[in-house]
């Protein structure tokens, strides 16, 4: 089998840490799996040659960080912007290859649409879509062109999250009457990273999205109405036509036909000085019991001089060892370097992207979720109307 050669859409935070003082999460999982795997050339295409730099940086300093040596190209190679930059290394992607797209949301469809045109075994991450006919269009494709695609869905892979789904199949806390989800943010990243693109999403697209999923991987229910109420104070009074907050609540029907509801509260504007970048918790209240998870304290408390205190969760993406030798770990890494074994297997004959189904976060299964962020972003335009749902 030939070696996997992959191209990464994104050249921002979430693919190499650029404007942190990390190196992301998509770039150490592609070093790690790289270790023990048959890793081809991997092609890196954003939009403007200054991020792009910023990202060949960070990502040369990773390969030093790790001691592995991949092939990288660059896109654009000139000194001009280059929106169209990705469909050039899209153009010279030899097979077997896949994409992993970390683009603004609003550019998924055209983007992620434009990879599995090309042939490849797509990634996307969160949200999919922001609605149900888009994600029709990309799943009706990816079965046209038989390519496995999924959505970057990591939360699946946390074990607090994998022991909420054991609870609630076992009926250990009986029926489940109520989720309550409380997730933020720091300010800094709808005011500064992304401040340019802020205004096409919002925050319960941003971060709600994944609980949405963690429900419906949890319980197996069908949404069937959902409301949403959100405020614009902070940011917009600082230039950035968005949501400060938005609440979504959505009734579900569980497959023996109870219902229960979500509460999942959001916001983006918590302050600097937080103790970490996500501060997020949920809890499930049932008829014999409750589940509750703090998904922020995770058990390390750091406390210096120079960043005063810190709570950073070891369980998601965590460097480990010295420089030169380092590893990383957690369940961010393993969500992509599960979607690279499986783009190698489907590749290799080994697994059927029908088998996949069943057991990964697929565009498919991403039906319910965009259901419901479809119609909270409904419900946000009408005032906090209950908007029914169809999935």
């Amino acid at each position: 089998m030939k070696p996997l050669n992959v191209v990464i859409i994104g050249t921002g935070m979430y693919t190499c840490g650029r404007g942190t003082e990390g190196y992301g999460t998509i770039a150490p999982a592609l070093f790690e799996w790289a270790k023990k795997n048959d890793l081809g050339k991997v092609y890196i295409a954003g939009t403007d040659p200054k991020g792009v730099a910023a990202a060949r940086n960070k990502i040369e300093k990773l390969s030093l960080a790790m001691d592995v040596d991949i092939n990288l190209e660059f896109f654009p190679a000139g000194r001009h912007k280059d929106a169209r930059s990705y469909r050039k290394a899209l153009a010279l992607m030899p097979h077997p290859a896949c994409a992993i797209v970390a683009v603004p949301d609003h550019m998924h469809r055209k983007v992620a649409g434009d990879a599995i045109g090309a042939g490849l075994h797509t990634m996307v991450v969160k949200p999919l879509v922001p609605t149900l006919g888009e994600a029709h269009e990309l799943i009706d494709l990816s079965e046209k062109k038989g390519v496995y695609c999924a959505v970057e869905f990591h939360k699946r892979f946390d074990e607090a999250n994998l022991v909420l789904k054991d609870v609630i199949s076992s009926s250990r806390i009986g029926d489940p009457l109520y989720f309550v989800v409380e997730y933020s943010q720091r300010k800094s990243i709808p005011s500064k990273r992304f401040s340019r693109w802020a205004k096409e999403t919002n925050v319960f697209q941003y971060l709600g999205i994944h609980y949405v999923d963690i429900i419906y991987f949890a319980t197996g229910a069908t949404p069937l109405r959902a409301m949403a109420m959100g405020r614009k104070e902070w940011l917009r009074a600082r230039g950035v036509d968005t949501y400060d907050s938005v609440c979504g609540v959505v009734e579900w029907r569980m497959p023996s036909g109870k219902r229960f509801t979500s509460h999942i509260l959001t916001n983006w504007i918590d302050p600097e000085a937080t103790s970490a970048m996500s501060d997020q918790k949920i809890k499930v209240v049932g008829t014999k019991g409750r589940f509750e998870s703090d998904q922020k304290q995770r058990g390390i408390t750091i406390v210096t001089d120079d960043k005063g205190v810190e709570e950073p969760n070891p369980y998601f993406c965590a460097p480990y060892g010295p420089e030169g030798a380092t590893s990383y770990r957690g369940y961010g890494i393993d969500s992509i370097c599960q979607f690279l074994d499986d783009a190698m297997g489907v590749e290799n004959g080994e697994v059927a992207v029908a088998d996949l189904e069943r057991k990964r976060p697929t565009f498919r299964q991403s039906i319910v979720p965009t259901a419901v962020l479809e119609a909270v972003n409904k419900s946000l335009k009408m005032d906090g109307a209950w908007i029914r749902i169809k999935a």
